[in-house]
């Protein structure tokens, strides 16, 4: 099934710098479709020169922008989010083509990202500071707050277009001017919101995509340069490492949004229907490709059955097909090297004496990037798929006896974005909860992300947060005021 947009001027093929989409110097690469591997786009490749040059706009753009009144940017970033939600259905069919999950997971990608602008415009007419009491009768302690600068940002493919409006609408919000630089495998989504941006009437240099194959070079230019005062990237945390060492030289501002391995905990006082629908939510969202997606599935001993059955049931009929089939629930997973990892974690598991319950392999008459839901049991700690982000269909199953024993499996990880549990004990919510070492909870809940919500994690799984009216002050700085003479 093909699916025609409507506005046809929302398909780009290169880079949008200094308010103009940049002819190609440095040849060009294929966007493809995963569903089929069909060519959707050749997209010119950035060079160097180009970087520098977006770098410099920003830079010029960010002396103006900074002192455009609060009112006038909360008004264009309005302007702009009417324009996603009006296109929202040519942004989702972008979206599905070049990433591949369903049509209906993109459209509510396109309302969810749009949403972060709505937010962040409104928290632009809130970007306050404070007057503290002074230790001396003749002084006054004022506290402004200040944007940090040019920020500049590298994105991933799983959700290409609300990746960057979580962080380019706080940083527009804030009086910031914005670079990303988006994964060359789903580029269009971010060059799409730049012709919106530019519709929008944002002033040239504010917003600016970068598109190429060539992440180092990019990457290096972004981290390193000393204009740009402040980093933001979401990606793996090995990744998010390198990157961070690179921003040690500039001394620059940084947020890091990186991996995750999200426990879901099933007590023997949950509500099992509300648990496996929870569960279903988290796990099989845009085929497992999430950050906050459901890793490791720790049970109780007293409900594992009685669980499991249900489980079993529910994922036994969900639907696997290409994004723009309207009966699909999964899509096929970005690329082969995805796949090829998902193979990797289920025979080190099958090899060490996990159970396989269904899937388990690719369905082959879909294609080669279709993996088929899957669930094993008799998982143990130490298994690969149990210490590693899986980023596929597969749920992976441990049983426990005791709160403790949960609680201990829960933080045994070096990452700490997400988590889950189900419980109807209002004593044992709260002593969980506390328990867990995660930036963020769901609680007897399997969706937990929206624009009112501070997105982010502890220890190995990053640095700040994203959204909520925490999500301004990563773009802030603080400028302290000591008046005095005043008595």
């Amino acid at each position: 099934m093909s699916y025609t947009l409507q506005d046809q001027a929302l398909l780009k093929h290169s880079s949008f710098i200094q308010g103009q989409f940049s002819p190609a110097f440095a040849g060009h690469f294929a966007v493809h479709n995963p569903a089929d591997g069909s060519l959707v786009a050749l997209v010119a490749q950035v060079d160097s020169s180009q970087v520098q040059q977006a770098i410099h706009a920003a830079d010029q753009a960010f002396a103006l922008w900074r002192e455009t009144p609060a009112a006038q940017r909360a008004a264009l970033l309005r302007r702009w989010q009417a324009l996603m939600l009006q296109h929202q259905q040519d942004l989702a069919i972008l979206l599905t083509l070049e990433q591949g999950k369903s049509l209906q997971e993109a459209t509510a990608e396109i309302a969810y990202g749009a949403s972060y602008v709505s937010w962040f415009a409104d928290e632009a007419l809130r970007m306050n500071g404070a007057v503290l009491p002074a230790l001396q009768s003749s002084q006054q302690i004022l506290v402004l707050k200040e944007p940090v600068g040019v920020v500049s940002a590298i994105t991933p493919w799983n959700f290409p277009n609300a990746m960057i409006l979580r962080k380019a609408a706080a940083a527009l919000a804030a009086g910031c001017s914005f670079i990303v630089k988006p994964s060359e495998l789903t580029p269009l989504s971010a060059l799409a919101l730049a012709e919106l941006a530019q519709r929008a009437g944002l002033p040239s240099g504010v917003f600016q995509v970068l598109v190429g194959t060539q992440a180092a070079m990019i990457g290096q230019h972004l981290t390193s340069d000393e204009r740009i005062a402040k980093f933001s990237f979401t990606g793996s945390t090995a990744v998010g490492k390198l990157l961070l060492a690179q921003c040690a030289s500039t001394v620059k501002k940084v947020s890091m949004e990186l991996g995750g391995n999200a426990p879901f905990i099933v007590f023997d006082d949950a509500d099992l229907d509300a648990a496996v629908k929870g569960l279903m939510a988290a796990k099989f969202r845009n085929s497992g490709q999430t950050c906050v997606c459901v890793n490791r599935v720790l049970v109780h001993s007293a409900v594992y059955e009685s669980f499991l059955a249900k489980l079993v049931k529910a994922t036994a009929a969900l639907v696997l097909a290409p994004g723009l089939d309207p009966n699909c629930q999964l899509g096929p997973l970005i690329n082969q090297a995805a796949v090829d990892k998902v193979h990797r974690l289920l025979d080190d598991a099958l090899e060490q004496g996990a159970e396989l319950l269904l899937g388990g392999t690719i369905d082959a008459d879909l294609g080669p990037l279709f993996f088929q839901p899957t669930i094993l049991a008799d998982v143990t700690p130490d298994m690969a798929v149990s210490q590693q982000e899986i980023f596929g269909p597969v749920l992976a199953l441990t049983v426990f006896d005791t709160e403790q024993e949960a609680i201990e499996l829960a933080n045994n990880s070096p990452t700490g974005l997400a988590g889950y549990f189900y419980s109807q004990s209002v004593a044992r919510v709260f002593r969980v909860a506390k328990a867990l070492q995660l930036g963020m909870v769901g609680v007897n809940e399997g969706l937990i992300s929206n624009a009112a919500a501070p997105f982010g994690g502890v220890k190995e799984s990053g640095l700040g947060r994203e959204g909520s009216v925490y999500g301004l002050d990563d773009y802030c700085e603080l400028k302290y005021l000591c008046l005095g003479g005043l008595s």
